[in-house]
């Protein structure tokens, strides 16, 4: 392993890291010290400062890396926007009523019925930010991108697993309901049913940030790369 790419491997165990720590087994005692807003604070400038850590060094590899598949043909390209429209979808819903996010309500929000995007899965902003690593690996599997889509992608997945058991800690048979009533796992029949809100919120989303995916990487995306 060459020295830029441990330098991004050690960025990202500090991002995943630091967030799992800072998520369960630091949190009360750091809560009991600082309290609720001291807490968040922290989190944010530790979190804010390892992914910028992991961007920089992400940015400082050289970009004509051998891909371990080739990944520049149409069909992978559509499968990964395919995935990345779903995804957007799923992040512009997840903002509606969602019992996960710190909210004075969240324990009504978990004992109400799925709905939107929630129908889908119970974690549909972890799996908006797993469907991006994945659609980014499909297209140029680097070991700069595995590395660092792998990161954010076991970050969503495993935290939102970790997240669900902190919520029976803390919200218990509310949040037991939630679970009943809802899959970690995406249950994809259940798109065509979550509302017009989520679809053209995350269609929006899905142009602007393929459209901008040129300028800021090189590199067309979505259907910009065909027209």
């Amino acid at each position: 392993m060459n020295e830029q790419l441990a330098g991004l491997v050690a960025a990202s165990l500090a991002f995943v890291g630091s967030h799992f720590a800072l998520s369960h087994p630091l949190r009360a005692g750091l809560v009991r010290r600082l309290g609720d807003k001291g807490f968040m604070a922290l989190y944010s400038v530790v979190a804010l400062a390892t992914f910028a850590w992991m961007a920089l060094a992400f940015r400082a590899m050289p970009m004509g890396e051998t891909p371990l598949w080739d990944g520049t043909g149409d069909g992978a390209w559509a499968v990964a926007s395919v995935l990345m429209l779903l995804g957007s979808v799923l992040l512009a819903g997840s903002f509606q009523g969602n019992p996960a996010l710190p909210d004075p309500r969240a324990q009504d929000l978990a004992r109400k019925d799925p709905h939107g995007v929630f129908k889908v899965t119970r974690h549909p902003m972890m799996w908006s930010f797993a469907l991006w690593s994945a659609s980014h690996i499909a297209v140029s599997p680097t070991p700069r991108v595995l590395v660092l889509a792998g990161a954010i992608g076991l970050l969503a997945l495993v935290g939102a697993r970790l997240q669900d058991n902190k919520k029976i800690a803390t919200m218990g048979a509310d949040w037991e309901s939630w679970e009943r009533k809802t899959s970690y796992l995406p249950r994809l029949t259940a798109l065509a049913g979550v509302g017009l809100v989520p679809w053209l919120g995350g269609a929006v989303l899905w142009l602007g940030a393929t459209w901008l995916h040129l300028s800021l990487i090189g590199l067309p995306a979505g259907i910009w790369r065909w027209i």
